[in-house]
């Protein structure tokens, strides 16, 4: 992140997946009660204080057809952000744009996001965006979350899961099966969806909700993909991978395999960037809790098929 955040004007340019993500977490919080206010929050895991931006943008959703609405920081009375990160430079780039003034933003630089410094039940909300997934002990962070929430208080996060890159992935690994006579690691492994709600829940979340979203982005060629990833700051960070760059002949092998299994018309590729999205909440006594299983007095199938 730190290396990837030096340059300033590159790393805006590759912006676009943490900016959407962030727009589409925030957009959760649309699904709850508008009533409900969150004065004080965190961002774990900031990046550029993207979740910042977005909550004081005076639309959530850039396209929308409907008339402006106000930010959703005014509408839930979101007064104060803690933006927390490990990457002082990526923490502090935007640091003058105009979003700064709209709302109170505290950047802490955390030694690690795996420590949080915070005393317990200090935030009225928690979110963190495309950052968890660099989380080597991810159920020891949750429970941690969930401790410096106060009762009540929602957890929003989004991270890259397992099947994201899925296309840089497969061809990456034959072609070094094919050029090598074998496969190294070189993408970061990624938590599955089906493990998130179970974490979740074992760390004391409640009411959970947990999907999944892809974004597809499509590029000039597999070069260009692995470039956006640096300057992203997401390349391999495995320890024990295999040190130095890719050889040529690998490269240009797994731009052909790409290319035939996965490539458009058009002579570009695209790459599946897949999100995990979770929505959790810190029990609280008097919290609304999930009718028991079978209480159901309505038949889906139903409904789905225009009964009564």
């Amino acid at each position: 992140k730190e290396r990837a955040a030096s340059n300033a004007d590159l790393s805006r340019t590759v912006d676009g997946v943490k900016d959407e993500v962030a727009r589409r977490l925030c957009e959760r919080l649309l699904d709850i009660n508008p009533n409900r206010r969150f004065p004080h929050v965190l961002d774990l895991g900031a990046n550029a204080c993207n979740i910042a931006r977005v909550l004081t943008e005076p639309d959530p959703d850039p396209h929308s057809t409907q008339p402006v609405t106000e930010p959703l920081a005014t509408r839930y009375s979101i007064t104060d952000i803690t933006c927390a990160d490990s990457s002082r430079t990526l923490l502090h780039r935007d640091d003058t744009l105009p979003f700064n003034d709209a709302i109170a933003v505290t950047r802490d630089v955390l030694p690690s996001l795996e420590a949080l410094p915070y005393a317990p039940a200090s935030f009225d909300a928690v979110f963190s965006s495309l950052s968890l997934h660099w989380i080597n002990d991810l159920p020891s962070v949750l429970a941690q979350i969930n401790a410096v929430l106060k009762p009540d208080a929602p957890f929003l996060a989004a991270m890259h899961g397992g099947d994201s890159l899925f296309e840089l992935r497969q061809a990456l690994q034959l072609a070094e099966q094919d050029r090598r006579g074998g496969v190294s690691t070189h993408t970061s492994p990624l938590a599955d969806v089906r493990d998130m709600g179970s974490l979740l829940q074992r760390s004391g979340f409640a009411l959970l909700t947990v999907d999944v979203d892809d974004i597809v982005v499509d590029y000039p060629d597999v070069y260009a993909l692995m470039q956006d990833l640096q300057a992203m700051g997401e390349s391999n960070a495995v320890l024990g991978r295999e040190m130095g760059g890719m050889q040529r002949d690998v490269l240009l092998a797994a731009d052909g395999i790409y290319r035939e299994l996965h490539g458009n018309p058009d002579g570009s590729v695209p790459a599946t960037f897949r999100q995990i999205y979770m929505i959790g909440w810190k029990e609280a006594p008097g919290q609304e809790k999930p009718l028991p299983r079978g209480s159901g007095q309505v038949n889906l199938k139903d409904v789905l098929e225009g009964g009564s």
